[in-house]
């Protein structure tokens, strides 16, 4: 995998004025700052900022792991994709893969968020709600020329709530191979799970 390059964050904004230097005591009595206000919000409270997609299958997934063969975390990942489904029935949410697949070692469940309104809504939500189980949210990007974009999405990219669970990362580089002599996903899925 070749190394991430990062641009600088304030690329577009090198030739705007100062900042105020103006800060305000709050609650808690740390001070803040003074923001100057333009009138209207970022773009990024409706769309998310590129490379992360924004079409019906961009935007972010959230990986809800649990160990299949505990019947504890069976039970709760049940129990928490059944009040996913009830609380908020506009997210998409996939049915409980138990027997691991595509990248993941262990069973899990998936949630897509498409805006970046669901996701505020949803990942405070599940910082709570997750219990023992552990997540991965990951954005899908889209760049052209980059062929490790899968991997640095299901790393780099990607943030953590409870343990780390190892993935097979190998798993794209064969997707990529599979791609490229015409077959699908779900054959590789149905050949590792033969295997």
């Amino acid at each position: 995998m070749s190394a991430l390059t990062y641009p600088s964050p304030l690329q577009g904004y090198h030739d705007l004025p100062p900042l105020p230097e103006a800060l305000k005591r709050e609650a808690k009595g740390s001070m803040s700052h003074v923001n100057p206000q333009i009138g209207i919000m970022s773009d990024a409270y409706d769309r998310f900022v590129d490379p992360i997609e924004n079409s019906n299958g961009g935007g972010f997934d959230v990986h809800v792991y649990f160990f299949q063969n505990n019947p504890t975390q069976m039970r709760y990942a049940e129990e928490l994709h059944e009040r996913i489904r009830r609380e908020l029935p506009e997210l998409r949410i996939y049915t409980i893969a138990r027997p691991p697949e595509g990248p993941h070692p262990i069973g899990m469940f998936e949630v897509n968020l498409l805006t970046p309104r669901e996701f505020g809504a949803f990942v405070p939500w599940l910082v709570v709600l997750r219990g023992p189980l552990s997540v991965l949210v990951h954005p899908n990007t889209e760049v052209e020329g980059d062929e490790d974009g899968d991997v640095k999405d299901h790393t780099l990219r990607a943030m953590w709530m409870g343990k780390r669970i190892p993935l097979d990362l190998e798993f794209f580089r064969r997707m990529k191979v599979m791609q490229r002599e015409g077959r699908d996903r779900k054959a590789l899925e149905g050949l590792e799970r033969k295997g």
